[in-house]
């Protein structure tokens, strides 16, 4: 890759974790010119697949086109659930400036996207984050209230709810996209000692911003194979460390008689947030300095 032109990091979440020939479809699909492969990860447990890509905006954006045409031909979500929240086959697609370019105009990158996801496949867009056009759709999990199910209800009843772009209905089986602009997020799970789920609930509502927590941390519990997990992201990383993150949610699951037991890192790590002596990458199974994002960007993934 050419670090010297501009750089964009891209992270799309597929709503299919179950099948390994659909997430390797997808992943296939997405290999063009000047994108490197950063990253990619099956979850059926959260039904979920991930892909971490970067390179010049225009290749990435084609590369992220190409994969979404998989997942809207393939993923049919009136016939498929997860422990995880979705809207759509292609459920969240942000843009991330690395090098050379502003937060801004990925926002602008993501509009452009969306028009063109709308044109092609005719799965209905939502803006969120920098690429908002309304305050009410800043936060993703506004956007995502209600999950596909509600959501494909709310559409035909509530004038609010429409997307921002196509619709008013939502594609029948594909959804619909959140298609936004952020900084760099952290995204990780940590499960507990216990197989109580409202323990993982009480502790993420305990350390989450939106509930009066840590700044910049978003939480839910959830029950993955009968394990209580608290699942993260952590979305400002100047205001709030993983160490800080990982101290909150330790003391709060001690509170309520539990304790850490593993994590698991979703995507990448930025290098500056892995803090020398921690305790949380001992819980996450093979983590090495090599998985995060400078280095893969350095030396990416050979494209299956």
């Amino acid at each position: 890759m050419n670090l010297s032109q501009s750089i964009i990091e891209c992270v799309p979440n597929f709503s299919d974790g179950a099948h390994p020939e659909l997430t390797l479809a997808i992943v296939q699909a997405m290999r063009v010119d000047g994108v490197s492969l950063l990253n990619y990860s099956r979850d059926p447990d959260h039904n979920r697949s991930v892909v971490t890509i970067a390179g010049p905006p225009e290749a990435v954006l084609a590369s992220i086109l190409r994969g979404v045409g998989v997942a809207v031909e393939k993923i049919d979500l009136t016939a498929q659930r997860g422990v995880h929240p979705r809207i759509g086959a292609a459920d969240v697609i942000p843009l991330v400036p690395i090098r050379g370019i502003s937060l801004p105009e990925c926002a602008a990158l993501a509009h452009q996207l969306g028009q063109e996801i709308w044109k092609r496949y005719r799965v209905p867009i939502y803006f969120y984050e920098a690429a908002a056009l309304r305050p009410d759709r800043r936060l993703l999990e506004d956007v995502r209230r209600g999950q596909f199910e509600g959501l494909r209800t709310a559409v035909k009843q509530d004038a609010a709810r429409r997307p921002d772009v196509g619709g008013p209905g939502l594609h029948p089986t594909a959804g619909a996209s959140a298609v936004g602009a952020r900084p760099l997020l952290v995204a990780w799970n940590v499960f507990l000692n216990t197989g109580n789920v409202a323990i993982a609930r009480a502790v993420a509502r305990e350390i989450r911003a939106r509930s009066g927590g840590l700044t910049g941390l978003k939480a839910i519990g959830v029950l993955v194979k009968q394990r209580a997990q608290v699942s993260m992201n952590i979305t400002d990383l100047s205001a709030v460390s993983i160490c800080a993150v990982f101290r909150a949610l330790k003391e709060a699951a001690a509170r309520h008689g539990a304790a850490p037991e593993s994590a698991e890192i979703i995507g990448l790590v930025p290098q500056a947030a892995v803090e020398p002596n921690n305790e949380w990458t001992g819980l996450v199974p093979g983590f090495s300095l090599e998985n995060t994002l400078e280095r893969k960007l350095e030396a990416p993934l050979p494209w299956p």
